[in-house]
């Protein structure tokens, strides 16, 4: 098989919601679906020690909650599906934001009670932004919800995207008695051993059926005549384009709904897409040249091992095992040899993978987020991932001292996952650590722990504004309680002031220094 029929064979996602609205669960059936475990796994499960495959981390599995990002892949119907199942909670969203960097769909999980939610929001901003498909599962139909029409319009209203009903749900919670299919032209049935009915020529189920008596039914057969009288049909090119969003009604927790899903999803979703560099140029995935970039890094995720493996899209091209990589951002060749491809946790040695895969590369401190790999004679970098400046801040320093190295291990280690930024006192040298959300201190303080043994004290100071200078503008002297000069991890100085007024005071106090919201290496 060439290149181009590999490439096309793969369908790279994400699947983003508001915590609890069972993403983590949607993404366990999948697997099931996909032959890569044989049962779900509960993210609630902790009585039995069944926890979600896809909450590899030991915090994950005491909070019942996704703090990182993971990658699973498998094959279904003859396709090569690549699943990053993301962080619900807002404090993690950096890694979910740039999660979203490295796929080409996006599935958009919603819980039927509660609709759109405030990080749901966020979330699909960045999707939006980024005109990447995106299908909506409405979930949890197994429990009484909102009305469904209700939650069309506020899907529209809220998110400012169009959006077609693939199926509608025939009652809910405990009336709920399936699904009635338009795309399959059948009903999908909640209860008893018939599975699918097919309807016939006028939509209808056979007039021996029981759910001709049925008010839900018949409720649902007005809903469907709204929606085809006054709804929006199904545009394909519309859904790639990001304006239209295929809707699917479904409970993943008894699974119901969530192959039908999958099989239109892999139906409809797109192959994988060109990537732009710096200079604005798109990179085809065809091109022969392999090609990538690193949009996360994890440390630990064997815990026998301690190792570091940097998470990298294929953009274009084909990896080979061995191959000779160079790294746009030193010029320098790196080789790589140990390469693998996950599921979750476990994971194994590959030979092979194309554009649209992940691949995990063996790291020893190599790489940073946002890194490019290139091959061949090709000299660019692809765009940078977002960065996010962080607003809380702790003081953190080892509990033992006897644990120094194992404290700096890990705080170095940790830093450059890019969930959490350290800064330095310019005149202490006292360890600082940044983080967009105050859930980002205690996985690390909890990992410090478990993963190099190094117990830390920690002082909040509250929230702070980073604000970069020029290393020539700098003085000690312009220091105080109210902007601390610190340096950041790669020694650019800056300052962390109380509030806007300690900075709106520095700047009429020093009106040459010019504060920045980034550093200067941006």
């Amino acid at each position: 098989m060439n290149l181009q029929e590999e490439v096309n064979k793969r369908r790279t996602f994400a699947i983003i919601s508001h915590p609890d609205a069972g993403k983590t669960t949607i993404t366990e059936q999948l697997l099931m679906f996909g032959g890569a475990i044989r049962e779900a796994g509960t993210v609630k499960g902790k009585k039995t020690g069944n926890f979600a495959k896809s909450d590899w981390m030991d915090i994950e599995k005491q909070r019942g909650i996704s703090v990182t990002s993971s990658v699973m892949q498998f094959d279904y119907a003859g396709k090569k599906v690549n699943i990053l199942d993301t962080p619900g909670h807002e404090d993690f969203s950096e890694d979910t934001y740039r999660t979203l960097m490295a796929v080409d769909a996006a599935v958009m999980v919603i819980d039927s009670a509660k609709g759109i939610e405030a990080q749901t929001k966020k979330l699909f901003k960045v999707v939006k932004d980024r005109e990447i498909p995106i299908f909506t599962f409405i979930n949890k139909l197994d429990r009484d919800g909102r009305e469904p029409l209700d939650l069309l319009e506020e899907l529209e209203e809220t998110l400012g995207i169009q959006s077609t009903p693939m199926n509608w749900p025939i009652g809910m919670g405990k009336a709920f008695e399936g699904l009635y299919d338009m795309h399959n032209h059948r009903i999908e049935m909640f209860k008893g051993d018939e599975r699918f009915i097919e309807l016939d020529e006028d939509g209808q189920v056979p007039e021996d059926n029981h759910l001709r008596q049925n008010p839900f039914y018949q409720q649902a057969l007005d809903d469907i005549e709204l929606i085809q009288e006054a709804g929006n049909p199904f545009d394909e090119e519309e859904v790639l384009a990001g304006e239209l969003t295929p809707v699917f009604f479904g409970s993943a927790l008894t699974n119901f709904g969530v192959q039908t899903f999958l099989d239109t999803f892999l139906e409809y979703a797109p192959i994988p897409h060109a990537h732009k560099t710096t200079e604005g140029e798109e990179i085809s995935p065809y091109e022969p040249d392999f090609s990538g970039f690193v949009f996360k890094i994890q440390a630990n995720m064997n815990p026998a091992h301690r190792d570091r493996i940097a998470f990298v899209r294929i953009s274009s091209g084909e990896f080979q095992r061995g191959m000779d990589v160079k790294l746009a951002r030193t010029n320098k060749k790196v080789k790589l040899s140990n390469v693998t491809q996950f599921m979750a946790e476990s994971r194994e040695n590959i030979e092979s993978a194309v554009a649209g895969d992940i691949i995990g590369v063996y790291d020893t401190g190599t790489y940073q987020v946002g890194d490019t790999l290139l091959t061949g004679k090709q000299n660019f970098e692809y765009e940078p991932l977002p960065t996010f400046t962080p607003e809380l801040f702790m003081r953190v320093s080892a509990k033992n001292v006897m644990k120094q190295k194992s404290f700096h291990k890990g705080i170095e280690q940790l830093v450059q996952e890019g969930a959490i930024q350290l800064y330095k006192n310019y005149q202490t040298n006292e360890y600082m650590l940044g983080a967009v959300g105050h859930l980002q201190f205690e996985v690390f303080q909890h990992r410090m722990i478990n993963e190099y043994n190094a117990e830390v004290n920690m002082t909040p100071m509250g929230n702070k504004t980073v604000r970069w200078i020029k290393p020539e503008q700098l003085d000690e002297k312009m220091s105080s309680s109210r902007n601390i000069l610190a340096r950041d991890r790669f020694d650019n100085p800056l300052f962390l002031f109380e509030n806007q007024f300690a900075e709106r005071w520095f700047a009429d106090k020093y009106p040459d220094v010019e504060l920045s919201a980034t550093p200067p290496t941006e």
